[in-house]
């Protein structure tokens, strides 16, 4: 599934914007270089909330689990751009999974663990049918426990609700009756030749749509935003500039590998630079530091709620063994600038400002662009602006602009607008959504973010934004936005309540 027109593809690779590597490609890359070194690490604390003991995967392990899962994908009836809904923790099975899609050339979509009948049942009737193909059945992948619950079962009860769901796979212990087990068939190893031939048959092209990952927004319903490999290259690029990696660095993942900050803050930059990636989850902090310490990481991201905590905590600082950590992302929230500034000057750990967004904001504020760290805290660089250079390679890939209701730019300071951004990280739409994404990306190409800034005026300069807030209201909850109508829609359903 190529959603792209042929003039943009052409005018952004070019450009050197986007390129023409698969997951699979570079996977291949990475084993072919450092077939033995340590590439994914499950979590310490996996037997708490799934199945199966923590495990550690060499760049070529990896590639043999995504190729067996690839294979029994294949032989149970999913082929090209079949969208396949993954509900998984972050682990190893997950970041496997990613690369048997582009094996077997067909989209993952992605959901958050905590989602249940609610949400799952808007959005496998919203996937009903791939492009070109209506009425297309939807296979499911999960665990028969995440935490507390079994997902695997509960799929298999939702079956009378959702017509279009078709096979239904599962990790874990004590699978339900009707549902694939995929422990015992990877265990069984694979038939190469099954592989082989389909490869053979659907050569894979970096512009396909490789996952539909889903956003709340302010429409009271989840909305899909199909990416392709050069839609998350870019982010990708953005983080890795950001953060100055070497060649094989450690990066630490407590992010869900389920939208923006998972995939295009921490999978991306992971895979184009070939380092190691440890995962994370759920959040804890006393896991979280043990595994900064035990696999030496350089880069990683927290809330800042948790770097504001950890500094006021000194006694917690004192035990904790950060030498390896070079930097550290944050965002999601307001920063402090006394939190900036402490880690930077007091701990030598720069913190990078990050807004982003699932259909294509990438703007990054580090310590290349933004020195001093309290500005840095406040103030985003106004990526994508006549008159501006900036040593993050992508802030000059993009166009931003502040508008007013009426479509006006805003040019002069401390004017709340509406940020518009155009470039190779947009989305290039709403899945199966004409009328939301006409009303969301102009004419233009610009993407309408529904997100206020101002510029700024600092020391005479106009070259920052400042964050103000949302145009409509958006509940964010540790990092998961959380549409406020589709709450006041569920509480007006409710038969106990009169009115809302």
């Amino acid at each position: 599934m190529i959603l792209r027109d042929e003039n943009t593809i052409r005018e952004y690779t070019a450009q050197g914007w986007w390129g023409d590597e698969t997951w699979a490609q570079m996977l291949a890359r990475h084993i072919v270089n450092k077939p033995d070194a340590v590439a994914v690490v499950d979590p310490l604390n996996r037997a708490e909330f799934t199945d199966g003991a923590p495990q550690r995967l060499t760049w070529k392990e990896l590639g043999y689990l995504a190729e067996n899962l690839a294979t029994h994908l294949i032989e149970n009836g999913i082929g090209n751009d079949d969208i396949v809904v993954a509900q998984l923790p972050n682990t190893v099975e997950l970041v496997a999974l990613f690369f048997a899609a582009a094996y077997v050339r067909c989209i993952v979509s992605p959901l958050p663990v905590q989602f249940r009948e609610y949400e799952i049942e808007q959005i496998v009737n919203q996937l009903n049918a791939k492009v070109g193909n209506a009425g297309a059945s939807v296979p499911y992948i999960t665990a028969t426990r995440i935490g507390k619950h079994n997902h695997a079962e509960m799929i298999q009860n939702m079956r009378a609700r959702l017509p279009s769901l078709q096979t239904i796979f599962a990790f874990g212990e004590n699978v339900p009756d009707g549902v694939v087990a995929l422990d015992p068939l990877i265990a069984g190893g694979y038939n190469q030749q099954v592989l082989s031939a389909h490869k053979a048959m659907t050569p894979t092209n970096a512009n396909e749509i490789i996952t539909i990952a889903w956003t709340s927004g302010t429409e009271g319903k989840p909305k899909g935003v199909p990416r392709s490999y050069n839609d998350w290259l870019v982010p990708g690029r953005a983080t890795s500039f950001a953060a100055d990696p070497r060649d094989g660095w450690h990066i630490l993942n407590p992010f869900p590998l389920v939208n923006m900050a998972g995939i295009g803050g921490m999978f991306m930059p992971w895979l184009l630079n070939g380092g190691k990636m440890v995962l994370h989850q759920p959040f804890s902090m006393p896991t979280f530091l043990q595994q900064i310490a035990q696999e030496q990481i350089e880069f990683t991201v927290a809330p800042p709620a948790l770097l504001n905590m950890l500094l006021q905590k000194p006694e917690i600082l004192a035990q904790a063994k950060l030498d390896s950590l070079q930097v550290i992302g944050s965002g999601s929230a307001p920063l402090s600038p006394w939190m900036v500034k402490t880690w930077q000057e007091q701990y030598k750990i720069p913190v990078i400002n990050y807004f982003g967004s699932n259909e294509g904001i990438t703007i990054v504020g580090s310590h290349h662009d933004i020195p001093d760290p309290e500005l840095r805290a406040v103030y985003f660089p106004r990526f994508g602006v006549q008159g501006f250079t900036w040593a993050n390679a992508v802030g000059n890939w993009m166009k931003t602009k502040l508008v007013r209701p009426d479509g006006s730019d805003i040019t002069e300071p401390n004017e709340a607008g509406e940020m518009c951004v155009w470039g190779p990280a947009v989305m290039a739409e709403y899945f199966n959504a004409p009328e939301m994404t006409a009303r969301t990306i102009d004419a233009d190409g610009y993407y309408h973010t529904g997100d206020a800034f101002e510029i700024a005026d600092v020391n005479g300069e106009k070259k920052y934004y400042k964050y103000v807030g949302r145009i409509k209201d958006i509940i964010n909850r540790g990092g998961m936005k959380i549409s406020s109508e589709e709450v006041e829609s569920l509480l007006q359903a409710h038969p106990a309540v009169a009115e809302v």
